[in-house]
Parts: structure tokens; sequence; C-alpha cells
């Protein structure tokens, strides 16, 4: 019975093994050819996002002011809260879709939550933007505090007053804070990924180079209108320390990660020349007090482009 039952175990080891490697999906070898493709520069992906962020955040406000009233009444959502909606959906995708591509594992946990809050922070934004555009009509002007308005000053009764300052944190901070600090996290998240000792993977092609004017530019108006230097700061000076770290180990960033990091260094620098230009601007100095100096672009069209052209 015994010499009986060997054959038999023997050739169910042998079965077993070969359904292991069977079973298999991907060699090693297979890895390759995937790995290579996560590290080239992503032209689609830097392309969409930037082309959606001017045409959907930038262009939002503008598409407001040059297409007639007559189209998008006070009562009905206008030209601009369907860009924003547009922005809300397809900026989480794009950034999924790049976290998707990293060539190292981010937390999962850690992108879902920001993803999340990303969303809800633009949605509140939407709406607090949406009223507020219709302030601006009515003779809203930004450089000025909510209190100092001239339409909102003679409001009757007063505790109305107060709500149009709780719209205006919704609006301007907890939106902002929502919306901003999980979109800057999973920018670093993906950055902390973008590191390698290949060298043909150590350089931006001519279309990163392209497109990298337009990416400065688009964060130095995130950063100036959003109002969050400070943590535009912070992340910068993050992905700096990430890559003195990374070179104490042999690593550096790839094609992705310069273009990433090049963007973040012209928009401190837009920002800079902005702030030394605006230096002793009396009114925007009042409306803008802090340790940081740093005006909104609307509010200097409001105080200045529009005054003079009306």
């Amino acid at each position: 019975m015994e010499f009986k039952m060997q054959p038999v175990r023997k050739r169910r080891a042998t079965d077993l093994q070969k359904a292991t490697q069977n079973s298999n999906p991907v060699s090693p070898k297979e890895h390759l050819p995937q790995q290579k493709k996560q590290q080239r520069f992503h032209l689609d992906l830097w392309f969409c996002l930037t082309l959606q962020n001017w045409v959907l955040d930038f262009g939002r406000p503008i598409v407001m002011i040059i297409l007639p009233l007559e189209w998008f009444p006070l009562n009905k959502p206008s030209a601009g809260d369907y860009f924003h909606m547009a922005y809300n959906v397809i900026t989480p995708f794009i950034m999924l879709k790049l976290i998707e591509r990293s060539p190292r594992a981010l937390p999962r946990s850690a992108v879902y939550l920001c993803i999340i809050t990303f969303v809800m922070g633009a949605s509140i934004h939407l709406v607090g933007d949406s009223i507020n555009h219709r302030l601006i009509l009515s003779g809203y002007q930004l450089h000025l505090s909510v209190r100092d308005n001239p339409i909102i000053r003679d409001l009757k009764p007063a505790s109305l007053i107060d709500s149009f300052e709780l719209l205006y944190y919704y609006d301007e901070q907890l939106g902002h804070l929502m919306w901003y600090v999980p979109f800057f996290i999973i920018l670093t998240l993906y950055f902390i990924g973008c590191f390698t000792k290949a060298r043909e993977h150590k350089r931006i092609p001519l279309s990163g180079w392209l497109l990298l004017g337009p990416s400065s530019l688009y964060y130095w108006y995130l950063v100036t209108e959003g109002q969050i230097t400070e943590l535009f700061l912070l992340t910068f000076l993050a992905m700096v320390g990430v890559v003195t770290y990374q070179r104490h180990k042999g690593l550096s960033p790839d094609g992705n990660g310069l273009f990433l990091l090049w963007s973040f260094g012209g928009t401190a620098l837009l920002v800079a020349v902005w702030v030394a230009h605006l230096w002793n601007d009396p009114v925007l100095r009042d409306k803008y007090p802090g340790l940081l100096y740093v005006p909104e672009p609307w509010s200097y069209y409001t105080l200045h482009v529009k005054r003079s052209h009306s």
C-alpha cells in the first residue's frame, strides 16, 4: 500500500508545482516595461491638468464677465458655475490617474481621504464663489472687507451682515483649506515617488519645458487668489527637503518630479515679483494685513483695472 501511495504523492507534488508556475501571470521580466512606462514623462496628464486649470479655474470668472447677464439670470447657475462643476470632477480624476502612474506604491487610504476632502472643499467653494460673483455684479468691491462694502454696510437687519461674513468664511477660508491642502498633499505624495537612479529618466523633455511656463503661471494665480502662500511655501520646502534627503541615497527626481519641482520654483519667483510690484499699495496693504502680504489678483482688478474703465 505504501509503495502505491508514493508515486501518487509525487505526481500530486509535480502537478501542484506546474500549476503554481502557470498561475503566475507576470514574470519579473514582464514588470520592466511597465516600470519604464511609468517613469516616462506624463505629457498627457500634465497637459490635461494645465489646460483644464486654465480653462475651468482661471477662465471661470472671466467667462462670467464676458457672457451677457441675460443668458444666465442671477437666480440660476452661471457659466462659471458649470465650469466649476466640471473642474470638481475632472481634476480629482486626473490626480487619481497621476497617482496610478507613480513608480512607487503610495498609501491608498491617504490618497482617498485627500480626494474626498478635495471634492468637498471645492464644492463648498463653488456655492460661495457663485454667490460672491452675483454680489460683484451688484456693486460688491473685492478690495474691501465684508463690513466695509457699501452694499453690505446698510443692510437691515444688521444681523444679515453676519450671514455674509459666514458666507465669506466658507468661500475664502474653509473652502480654500479643504480644497488646497489635500491638493498639495497629493502632489507631494506623488513627488516622493518620483526618484530614480536611471540617467535616461532624469530630464524634462521639450514638451515639458513648453508646459513649464503655463503651469508656473497658473500656480501663481492659485497661490495669490487662493491666499495659500504659507501652504505653498511649506509644500515647496518639503519638496526641496525630499530632494536633499534622496540625494544622500544616490537618487534624483525623474522627469515628472523635475517638472513639478521647477513649476513650483517658477511660481515662487512669480509670487515674489507680484508682491514687490504692489508693495507700496496702501489700499491693498490695508485689505491684506499680516506677516505675509500677498494681494489677490481679482482685488487688484476691482481696485485698479475695473475702476479705470468705469
